[in-house]
């Protein structure tokens, strides 16, 4: 991450594991939360239209029925006897004709019924009046487990592809035909594909698997009765139901979107990093600094490849039983079959809370390394 050669030869690995494990650390804790939210609402069906609703009960058989029982009880006493659960139906007339609207009683929610989309903020007060508080932080031993060495892998492998590419340009010639820019997308490219395979993708198909279960953390009697109760136990029950290759669902997507992510996450932050200390003619930024700068070249992946991370998310999530063909069984496949029966949007499920998770934990990360690992050095550690 530094802005010269000379800077990188300084950084020993030992060093990225420790700022980059720091950076992690701290930013797991702050932003993990969001990151529960983002997994329920893109875990989350598109409930059927209200059109789709009201043409079914139009073109039913048993419309006239239900209208001249409807027109036999008093307008009072009209829906009080509804069973939970059930539509009841009302028509209004109007000058252009008549209307029928579909309203629920109450009771659990079916294929038929018309449900209100939950955002962020109310997905979140839904999983804490339901589950309890801690419910948010369902999944972060999985997190805290392969936060250190996916921080240390980015880290060490961004500086070490870099290091190699531009070694490798001189021996080949190429000073001035390739610019130090395109060294960095394609070391920060590399690097994410790197974590995505040795750390990330069995690390977030355990966390998923935690974050989806929906059982209360203040009920005693429910948390004892959990499925997934930790990293550790939760690959286990998922090599011995599944075998170990479900640990690598949605690797593909997986390695798309981190690959995606860091390379425009490396190349946006040092060339705004080299910009802003070129125009203060200092060699090092303030922590504020690293921070804004960290959190704005964070936005900038999650919102082009918002798309894998939903494939990824579902993929991640279901449970392959012997005998049965899988729902989602590729990025493609996945993609089209997401945007057929829930609209195209519904792969860009998740991005508010995706972003309010990766714009200052990406801050958090390059703010915590940037000031951990210059005290390294500082200090003599390394």
């Amino acid at each position: 991450m530094s802005s010269t050669k000379e800077q990188n030869k300084k950084k020993n690995p030992l060093m990225h594991l420790v700022a980059g494990g720091c950076a992690g650390l701290v930013e797991s804790s702050c932003c993990h939360p969001l990151d529960t939210i983002k997994t329920r609402m893109q875990l989350r069906r598109q409930a059927t239209s209200v059109e789709k609703v009201v043409v079914k009960m139009r073109d039913s058989l048993m419309e006239p029925a239900l209208r001249l029982k409807h027109s036999l009880q008093e307008p009072a006493g009209r829906f009080a006897a509804a069973e939970p659960g059930m539509a009841r139906m009302s028509t209004t007339t109007t000058a252009g004709g008549r209307v029928t609207q579909v309203v629920r009683t109450g009771g659990p929610s079916t294929a038929g019924t018309t449900v209100a989309p939950l955002g962020p903020v109310g997905t979140a007060k839904r999983i804490i009046q339901r589950e309890g508080f801690l419910a948010l932080y369902k999944g972060l031993t999985a997190v805290y487990t392969g936060i250190v060495p996916k921080m240390a892998i980015r880290f060490v492998s961004f500086e070490q592809y870099k290091e190699i590419l531009h070694t490798g340009k001189e021996r080949a010639g190429l000073d001035g035909k390739i610019s130090p820019t395109l060294i960095t997308f394609t070391a920060g490219l590399m690097s994410g594909l790197t974590e995505a395979i040795m750390v990330v993708t069995p690390a977030e198909v355990c966390k998923i698997r935690m974050q989806s279960q929906h059982h209360s953390m203040m009920d005693p009697v429910q948390k004892q009765h959990r499925k997934y109760t930790n990293v550790v136990q939760t690959a286990m029950v998922i090599t011995r139901e599944e075998g170990i290759g479900a640990l690598y669902k949605g690797v593909v997507p997986t390695m798309l979107r981190q690959g995606c992510n860091q390379a425009v996450n490396f190349t946006g932050y040092n060339l705004i990093k080299k910009k802003v200390m070129d125009y203060q003619g200092t060699t090092e930024l303030a922590s504020w600094q690293s921070l804004l700068i960290g959190g704005f070249s964070g936005g900038m992946g999650p919102t082009v490849n918002n798309p894998l991370d939903v494939v990824k998310t579902r993929m991640q999530k279901q449970v392959i039983t012997p005998g049965k063909p899988a729902k989602y069984t590729g990025l493609g496949q996945a993609c089209a079959l997401i945007a057929k029966e829930e609209g195209v949007l519904a792969l860009w499920k998740g991005i508010t809370p995706r972003l309010l998770r990766i714009v200052p934990g990406q801050a958090i990360t390059f703010m915590t390394y940037e000031f951990v690992s210059a005290n390294l050095i500082k200090f003599g550690v390394f």
